[in-house]
């Protein structure tokens, strides 16, 4: 059986946790004008934009390599929750499971934050582990927080 785990980190956000999550769920659209030197496009495959089951791709620049991610959305509106399982691109060639889960989470009347949580299995024991992208993941969520506020 290959390798698998679990990374969790927590990001400190300006503005309400609705505001965020409503971004992430639903503005998808917004995020190669706001963070194009991450992701230059996102396109809704399946379902509407905002839809639980949904099936987007996203095109971005990680590392100086561009690559393609193929996700299926699950939404969890009560919990403010927004969870990517992947189904194809760079990062599955060596991951068998690949979910990206992140949960918006009050503080205070205008402060968040946003728990970010991987979960993934490895192919087989000699792909590497995918640490880096949870760094990528959450300068996504870092570099995002500046322009939910500027909206």
């Amino acid at each position: 059986m290959a390798t698998s785990g679990t990374y969790v980190t927590e990001v400190p956000l300006k503005g309400t946790a609705e505001k965020h999550y409503k971004r992430w769920k639903s503005e998808n659209h917004v995020f190669p004008d706001a963070i194009g030197h991450h992701i230059q496009n996102v396109t809704v495959h399946e379902g509407e934009s905002d839809s639980h089951g949904s099936i987007r791709s996203w095109n971005y620049t990680w590392d100086g390599k561009e690559e393609i991610f193929k996700e299926k959305r699950e939404v969890d509106d009560e919990n403010l929750t927004l969870t990517l399982r992947g189904l194809e691109g760079h990062v599955m060639e060596q991951l068998k499971v690949y979910d990206v889960i992140y949960q918006f989470i009050p503080k205070t009347e205008d402060t968040c934050s946003c728990k970010i949580t991987i979960v993934w299995e490895k192919r087989n024991d000699d792909s590497p582990e995918p640490s880096t992208y949870m760094k990528f993941v959450k300068s996504l969520v870092t570099d995002m927080d500046h322009h939910v506020n500027k909206a």
